[in-house]
């Protein structure tokens, strides 16, 4: 009996689970159903709301823009433009200035550094070997005059050629005279070898600098010169000696350094960005620290063909006169280079915010409206920019307290319209 009672119990609990899931099916069938026809009716909707909007009058439109050229205007409602009262920008200090066209003025400033003049550089070297005689300039920094002996040097191999020469002399003077035991073809013969070798002897010593008036003095004592005697070829300080009193020089051995400090360069740097403004004859104004309240004027002499990988700068030069012996090599220098662009649109560098992405610079429509308008910036001197474009002249734009007009917009999402 037992058995009969719970089967019928365990059936009745499945009956009613059945039904249960039934139901859920239905609802959720139902619920899907309502979904659709939502969808339906709102796609229906749309559509009559397009076909409403492409009437007759659209066509109508369609076949006046055909026959004209639409023209793209700008409305007031398209600018970006953020409100700020009179008193508020009161408040925050607002200003504004005019764009308009003025004349820039670039200036370069760079620093250079006093060099010799490399046109006026001398060296005196030896040609021969020999020994230190005698110093006539003993002291580094003395000051020599063209023609002004230097040195005296002693050399074996000059007093051997100048005995080559004296003996090629006698030479010369035996063969002059007519000799009956010889035929007249081989005295020829004899009297050109002679010369040969005299003039052989005579172009040896002008190559190791005794000069014609010493080897004439020798031909005419007849005694050759014990020292060689080497001069100034230029005049100048002596900035560099090698050699003392009693020391053995060897051939190409330098002995005497000497810089003509009459006239002087200038060697400054200028970055890569401003070297396209530099050329050669530009005017430029120097002053040294050592001659305070005084400046130089000077002209660009040469610009250097290439640029330090280190400093990302390339030298120029300048010419300075310093007839007084006032300015010394090595010392430094500041450069001054005035380069007129012309007129340019320009705006006060204050007025611009860079982005990052951009430049940006709010226009006073005026009622306390500012727009937020891109533009490209160019060249940049004396607290000045210019305007490429953007801007026009006669429009005013923020000069002060524009980054809190730039917060304002910000916080109220406005942004510049995209360049075109």
């Amino acid at each position: 009996m037992r058995k009969v009672m719970r089967c019928t119990y365990v059936e009745e609990v499945n009956d009613a689970a059945n039904k249960v899931s039934q139901r859920k099916r239905i609802g959720i069938s139902l619920l899907a159903l309502n979904i659709v026809l939502f969808l339906l009716f709102v796609t229906a909707a749309i559509a009559q709301d397009h076909s409403g909007h492409s009437s007759t009058p659209a066509k109508t439109n369609k076949a006046v823009t055909q026959k004209k050229t639409p023209v793209v205007e700008e409305t007031e409602q398209d600018v970006p433009k953020v409100e700020i009262s009179a008193e508020q920008q009161k408040l925050i200090g607002v200003k504004t200035v005019q764009v308009a066209l003025r004349p820039l003025q670039k200036v370069i400033r760079t620093v250079g550094k006093v060099e010799a003049n490399e046109h006026n550089l001398a060296t005196v070297n030896a040609k021969m070997e020999g020994w230190i005689e005698k110093l006539y300039v003993d002291v580094t920094g003395s000051y020599v005059k063209k023609g002004d002996p230097l040195v005296e040097i002693y050399s074996p191999e000059l007093v051997a050629s100048q005995r080559e020469l004296l003996l090629a002399l006698k030479w010369t003077k035996q063969s002059a005279e007519p000799k009956q035991s010889t035929s007249a073809d081989i005295n020829r013969m004899l009297a050109q070898d002679v010369g040969a070798t005299l003039e052989a002897a005579r172009q040896r010593l002008l190559f190791w600098d005794i000069s014609e008036e010493q080897i004439k003095k020798i031909e005419e004592t007849g005694k050759p010169i014990r020292t060689l005697t080497l001069y100034s070829p230029v005049n100048g300080f002596v900035t560099q000696k090698m050699v003392v009193s009693g020391m053995k020089v060897m051939p190409g051995e330098k002995i005497f350094d000497i810089a003509d400090l009459s006239s002087l360069w200038v060697i400054a740097d200028v970055y890569e960005n401003e070297l396209p403004l530099i050329k050669v004859g530009q005017t430029a104004v120097i002053t040294l620290p050592y001659l305070p309240g005084r400046s130089i004027s000077s002209s660009i002499d040469y610009i250097y063909p290439t640029i330090s990988a280190d400093t990302r700068t390339a030298k120029i030069r300048l010419k300075l006169h310093n007839a007084e012996y006032k300015l010394k090599p090595q010392m430094f220098a500041n450069v001054e280079i005035k380069i007129n662009m012309g007129n340019k649109l320009l705006i006060p560098e204050s007025a611009v915010i860079d982005t990052g992405r951009g430049i940006v610079a709010y226009v006073d429509l005026g009622d306390g409206s500012f727009e937020p308008r891109e533009i490209k910036a160019g060249l940049r001197s004396d607290g000045s920019i210019e305007v490429l474009y953007g801007l026009k002249a006669g429009e005013k734009v923020v000069s002060q307290a524009n980054f809190l007009v730039d917060s304002e917009a910000q916080l109220k999402g406005i942004k510049p319209l995209p360049r075109k």
